[in-house]
């Protein structure tokens, strides 16, 4: 009966990953791409961006703004940016919409379109298909990959930053609103790395800490010769297991590679890390990806 049995599922269990190729329309595709350029129409710099290097203090004031700043943007929309769009006054250097680097992780939450799609039924049917029994969306993030600048994503496992006990509760959407491709910084994966566990957590700093979060363990050197390219067209899914390892590299070409990603968690019996950077908060709870 479909993908329970199916050798899709099979090959995700045994991958990590799974690529669906045109699981959203061309329209949908282009629908959430007109909605982030208004919400970046409308944006406003944050503060800690704009504020002059003078002293040491400042710098570390200018850390701590930045790092309240990301911390507290689980239940937000907030702005991040690619290194050198901004002058040392707050300026843009290059046009705004090119500057950034994401705008995250409440999209889903708070944006008509984004929600729509995160909750669509496509998604719902599909983390049904995948036997997920009370799955919550943990985050989001519209992720652009600009030409030339939009810098590379080390190998990593994404339940190092969405620690669950157990592990293996994590489940990545990654979804290609362009053309993914080798030039402009398409998915790369271990098949097969998600089975180790993790070797890295980043956590919450105690309180009084220089840095908002620490990392507890070190990624290990991953040989190259060892991760596979995934190439997508736009409107193409990606699914992404909470432990297998992926990377993306720079992108040089000239065109962008945006994409909308979210992360789901089975929440029975599951429990959140408290040491995770994200945490529900009073205004928004994790919400049910079904509806």
């Amino acid at each position: 009966s479909g993908f329970e049995e199916s050798p899709r599922l099979s090959q995700f269990h045994r991958d990590g990953f799974l690529v669906l190729e045109h699981f959203f329309t061309a329209e949908e595709c282009d629908s959430m791409r007109s909605q982030i350029q208004r919400i970046i129409a409308e944006m406003e710099v944050p503060p800690h961006c704009r504020t002059e290097f003078s002293t040491k203090e400042e710098e570390q004031l200018q850390a701590q703004g930045s790092s309240d700043y990301f911390l507290t943007s689980g239940d937000k929309i907030r702005f991040f940016f690619e290194k050198g769009v901004l002058d040392e006054r707050g300026n843009f250097l290059i046009a705004k919409e090119k500057s950034l680097s994401k705008i995250g992780h409440a999209l889903h939450a708070h944006d008509p379109v984004f929600k729509q799609i995160t909750h669509s039924a496509k998604v719902q049917e599909l983390g049904r298909k995948l036997g997920l029994e009370r799955p919550v969306v943990v985050q989001s993030m519209y992720i652009f990959k600009q030409p030339g600048i939009g810098g590379e994503v080390t190998p990593h496992q994404d339940a190092t930053f969405l620690h669950t006990e157990p592990l293996g509760r994590v489940l990545g959407f990654w979804i290609a609103l362009e053309d993914a491709t080798q030039e402009n910084g398409c998915l790369w994966f271990i098949p097969g790395s998600h089975t180790g566990g993790i070797t890295r957590r980043m956590v919450r700093a105690a309180a009084g800490a220089s840095t908002c979060v620490e990392f507890v363990g070190s990624e290990p050197a991953y040989e190259d010769s060892r991760f596979l390219p995934v190439p997508i067209r736009k409107g193409g899914l990606v699914l992404i297991h909470g432990e297998v390892v992926h990377k993306s590299e720079r992108n040089s070409s000239g065109s962008s590679r945006h994409a909308f990603t979210f992360h789901v968690m089975e929440a029975k019996n599951t429990s959140w890390s408290k040491e995770n950077w994200l945490q529900p908060t009073p205004e928004l709870p994790f919400p049910s990806l079904y509806t």
